[in-house]
């Protein structure tokens, strides 16, 4: 997935920035708006299938869909097959959408969206749900919790070290919106080297802005080692710097990522980088990461701590820092965090 960064570079400083009034319950979406009933993933939850669809709610009863060849990503569908967009809108219960040549028409009613193409029918999909196989893990003995939903007690503002101010709802915490309390990023009290980190997250269920700006948060290794969270479900940024990415480093394997408001999953194994007595790096840092549990890195190294359009480096002797998580004035939510610690060194 190395696609050319300057293709989409553009579109970083045009996009728009989520408040926290764009974010919608899922639990209660239908009833504020019948568009979130229609947005998710449409096809069969296993290999072997010849289409799947993703269809997303662009507001005001506009929708855009995605055809996609082979089934859904991660069951059949990679980046070389066909990838058709359409577009439309609904109107007494029924929402109908073409691609922009006609050839490829489409109805979504009652859950299942009809595909013709020159007027012939091509397929019925259903619309579908589908979970990481990590979701709701819960801690291994000895593993410490970060946030199991209550408080904020294992977190500090970064800025100051006051006690984290993010919201905390039922059962996840949230990005405050912008000007409210302290601002800035959290971290734990504690600092932790080689690492199993669980994380669970979920972006706006309502989609306002584009590439950066769609759920834009990130969980940091030792301080400053970024895995990039992002809405990057049909949403188009820089290859690096879209969901699950070594951000500004190394673009994800694969895009794993499932519909805005849905909850996901990162399971990290990360080994700090290490040193001799005098300063000089013996080793660089390494991540595994599973997305939703797919496998999106591994093993992989670090040119050193992330930065955005600058080149990452090891002047600084670190082998031990905080688990960060960043506040980029979208209302992106997180639960279920806990991290057990590693020495990934001891059979060396």
């Amino acid at each position: 997935m190395h696609f050319t960064r300057l293709l989409f570079a553009s579109l970083f400083f045009v996009s728009a920035i989520c408040h926290a009034d764009t974010w919608t319950d899922p639990a209660v979406a239908g009833k504020e708006d019948p568009a979130f009933l229609i947005q998710g993933e449409y096809g069969v939850a296993e290999s072997g299938q010849a289409w799947g669809a993703h269809v997303i709610a662009m507001g005001e009863g506009n929708f855009d869909a995605y055809l996609l060849e082979g089934g859904l990503p991660g069951l059949g569908y990679t980046r070389e097959k066909a990838r058709t967009k359409l577009t439309g809108k609904s109107a007494e219960g029924k929402t109908s959408l073409q691609s922009e040549d006609g050839k490829l028409t489409a109805t979504i009613a009652g859950g299942k969206i009809t595909l013709q193409r020159d007027g012939k029918p091509l397929a019925e999909l259903a619309r579908v749900e589908r979970k990481s196989s990590t979701l709701g893990e819960k801690p291994p003995a000895g593993a410490i919790v970060l946030f199991d939903g209550k408080n904020l007690d294992e977190w500090v503002m970064e800025k100051d070290g006051s006690p984290a101010d993010w919201i905390v709802g039922e059962g996840y915490m949230q990005v405050p919106p912008k000007g409210e309390g302290v601002g800035g990023y959290i971290k734990t009290k504690r600092e932790f080297g080689d690492v199993q980190l669980h994380v669970e997250f979920a972006t706006p269920e309502k989609v306002e802005g584009n590439s950066q700006g769609r759920g834009n948060s990130g969980v940091f290794l030792l301080g400053g080692y970024e895995i990039q969270v992002l809405d990057s479900y049909e949403n188009e940024s820089y290859a690096d710097g879209q969901a699950s990415a070594l951000y500004g480093y190394k673009p994800p394997l694969v895009n794993a990522s499932r519909p805005p408001g849905k909850w996901q999953t990162y399971d990290i194994i990360f080994e700090s980088p290490k040193w001799d007595s005098e300063g000089n790096l013996l080793k660089r840092s390494r991540v595994t990461v599973l997305h939703n549990g797919v496998l999106t890195h591994h093993y992989q190294d670090s040119l050193g701590p992330s930065g955005h359009k600058r080149v990452a480096n090891y002047n600084q002797v670190r082998d031990k820092g905080p688990i960060k998580l960043q506040n980029h004035s979208n209302p992106t939510r997180f639960r279920n965090i806990w991290v057990r610690e590693l020495d990934l060194s001891a059979n060396e």
